[in-house]
């Protein structure tokens, strides 16, 4: 075990880890706020008209996917230009946090030849990008 969970300390991965969740969450929320500002006063255009959004909302999903010409699963990418889309990568940058934290903890455990660890850290990354890619079809997408 290592010296740190006796100690009671947090070790410096979980001090990496809380830091970059901390900047990478404030940083999304950031994000989403500029994003909104942005649509909502017109300086982006949208991709579905702002007059169309009171009468597709009120439509079963199918119905507005459809009449606003909106993709499905990561088909949104392509509307990234579009004010009502970009305010999708503060989301996303939210959504795969967690992923970016794991990422350094990986060369810090081989440093301290924490194998296990750093093969857990990897794992974790994998899974969640095959998750998130739609690969495995979860029904989401």
């Amino acid at each position: 075990m290592s010296e740190t969970i006796h100690t009671g300390k947090a070790s410096p991965e979980q001090i990496t880890y809380a830091n970059l969740l901390f900047y990478g969450c404030w940083g999304g929320l950031a994000l989403m706020a500029v994003t909104y500002l942005l649509y909502v006063f017109g300086v982006i255009a949208p991709h579905v008209p702002l007059e169309k959004i009171p009468l597709l909302w009120s439509q079963p999903v199918g119905t507005y996917l459809e009449l606003g010409q909106v993709p499905t699963g990561w088909g949104w990418t392509v509307l990234l230009g579009k004010g009502d889309f970009l305010n999708f990568l503060g989301i996303v940058l939210l959504a795969g946090m967690t992923i970016v934290c794991y990422i350094p903890l990986i060369p810090a455990f081989l440093k301290r030849k924490e194998f296990v660890f750093a093969g857990l850290a990897l794992a974790e990354i994998l899974v969640l990008l095959v998750a998130a890619s739609g690969i495995v079809g979860g029904g989401a997408h």
